[in-house]
């Protein structure tokens, strides 16, 4: 298994496989937590012997513990550690769970975002104001700068949410929410594969600025196009379940950012 452990003597690991790794654990944990495998109550490993477990420095699994309080799945004593905290019927039954319950595969998801988006971009086309329209702008902008896979899914799915919210429907947002979990988890895929830029296919700086010339049919005929293209590049990915494909892809990026160092 690849660890940053493992990188050269000397040598700091690359913010890519930092990420990446960070990423793995928080899931596997998320994972274990949600599914009662770790039970509530129960008191997790010390930061050093995650570390050793997960094969990863002390800082990044400090990340992973902050990602996890923030979701209130565990709660970080002071001087005691960190216990996995009490779920909340909300919480235990996240939409995001219960999406992962069903095995939905990566068709499955497209599927279900192109009506949602198409809906929500042709909204915030007639709806958004100048603020609104700068904030999907600095996120496009976002993504063209970032250099690093994680940085790019982020900031994708920032420019994916900066729409939902401008299309002023508090709903359409919360539905787009609940799946963001797994968008990410495509969009790390998406942002490593040359083949996903499939040329005149409209992507973020064409659906921008749609949405700033207010025509609604472009919007939304450009966002339909630019979620259907997964349809025509996954290949066979498209068919097995959204964790599953995340799984085997983030394994294959720490290997190579691993390589790479």
């Amino acid at each position: 298994m690849p660890t940053d452990m493992s990188a050269p003597m000397g040598q700091e690991i690359s913010q890519s496989y930092r990420g990446l790794l960070t990423e793995r654990i928080a899931r596997q944990l998320e994972h274990d937590i949600r599914s009662g495998d770790i039970r509530v109550g129960a008191k997790l490993p010390s930061e050093r012997e995650l570390a050793a477990k997960f094969g990863a420095s002390r800082n990044v699994v400090r990340e992973v513990l902050r990602r996890l309080e923030a979701q209130h799945l565990i709660e970080v004593a002071p001087g005691r550690g960190s216990f996995v905290r009490e779920q909340s019927s909300q919480h235990a039954r996240s939409y995001d769970a219960l999406y992962r319950a069903g095995r939905p595969t990566v068709r499955q998801l497209i599927e279900a975002r192109i009506p949602l988006e198409v809906e929500i971009v042709g909204l915030a086309t007639q709806r958004a104001d100048e603020a609104q329209l700068a904030v999907i702008g600095q996120a496009n902008d976002a993504l063209l700068k970032a250099t690093d896979v994680v940085d790019k899914a982020h900031a994708d799915l920032d420019f994916h949410d900066a729409i939902a919210q401008a299309s002023g429907n508090p709903v359409l947002r919360i539905m787009l929410s609940s799946i963001s979990g797994m968008m990410f988890e495509m969009m790390l895929r998406s942002h490593s594969d040359p083949s996903i830029g499939e040329p005149g296919v409209p992507h973020h700086a064409e659906i921008f600025e749609a949405i700033a010339a207010r025509d609604v049919e472009r919007a939304r005929n450009y966002m339909h196009e630019h979620l259907t293209l997964g349809l025509r590049t996954y290949g066979k990915d498209l068919d097995v379940s959204v964790d599953v494909m995340a799984r085997q892809h983030i394994e294959t990026l720490l290997s190579q950012s691993k390589n790479r160092g």
